[in-house]
């Protein structure tokens, strides 16, 4: 009996340590990554895009920015073609993706919900490429599924950093 109570006022003391550690520790502002950088066109619109080659970069994605300047964007590339599925977590942006084939020809067009983790975006089929943009950057510039991205990035998986 004596133990129980020991063990009871443990328990609390280490869920109140917990808690004060999860206050106080140190907070994310953005991703650690120095991407490169390339420019695409969409039906004669230039677009500046970070390079999201690698596990990392493409797992932090625009997470935990404030803002994406206007004709930027950020391009997810894969070494194959895959089903892809994307989330908003810690991103405060509202943005719009499109999933591209392999031939740049853009397959689907969702607009994505910040800050929110229920629902997922998913490719409809398996695709190389995908493109977030500012919401609304598709509809504002005409674009639509079945246009075809130029894209100048490498093509072999044997150039993808690691």
């Amino acid at each position: 009996m004596i133990y129980a109570h020991y063990i009871i006022r443990f328990r609390r003391i280490m869920m109140s340590a917990g808690l004060i550690l999860f206050l106080f520790a140190p907070t994310v502002t953005a991703c650690n990554e120095n991407l490169p950088a390339s420019s695409i066109a969409i039906k004669g619109h230039s677009l500046t895009v970070e390079l999201a080659l690698t596990p990392s970069a493409r797992a932090c994605g625009l997470s935990h920015r404030s803002s994406l300047q206007e004709y930027h964007g950020m391009l997810f590339i894969y070494p194959k073609p895959k089903r892809l599925s994307f989330w908003m977590k810690d991103t405060q942006i509202p943005l719009s993706i499109a999933f591209i084939d392999e031939t740049g020809c853009i397959l689907s067009i969702q607009k994505m919900v910040p800050m929110q983790v229920e629902e997922i975006y998913r490719s409809p089929k398996p695709v190389r490429y995908a493109l977030e943009v500012n919401q609304g950057w598709f509809v504002k510039n005409n674009i639509a599924v079945g246009d075809v991205i130029d894209l100048k990035i490498p093509a072999e998986p044997d150039t993808f950093r690691p």
